[in-house]
């Protein structure tokens, strides 16, 4: 697949960000009082942002390697 460089660019920087981002967002989530109950277990809380950080950071993986193969594929 060919994209012109500006396209290649911004799914690199936008993989990039989420791959950069979304860790700092769970380390919060960690240390928030609702992520466990008075057991220590897991709350529905942490499981559904340890769900969604963890999609959000296979998509960001996925845009940063598409917008690498862009860049660096002569032909697709």
């Amino acid at each position: 697949m060919q994209l012109p460089l500006a396209l290649s660019i911004v799914l690199i920087i936008s993989g990039l960000w989420s791959l950069l981002v979304w860790p700092q967002f769970m380390r919060r989530i960690l240390k928030d009082p609702r992520a466990r109950d008075q057991d220590g277990r897991a709350t529905r809380f942490l499981t559904i942002h340890l769900m969604l950080v963890s999609t959000s950071m296979v998509l960001g993986l996925a845009t940063a390697v598409i917008g690498i193969r862009t860049l660096v594929s002569p032909t697709g």
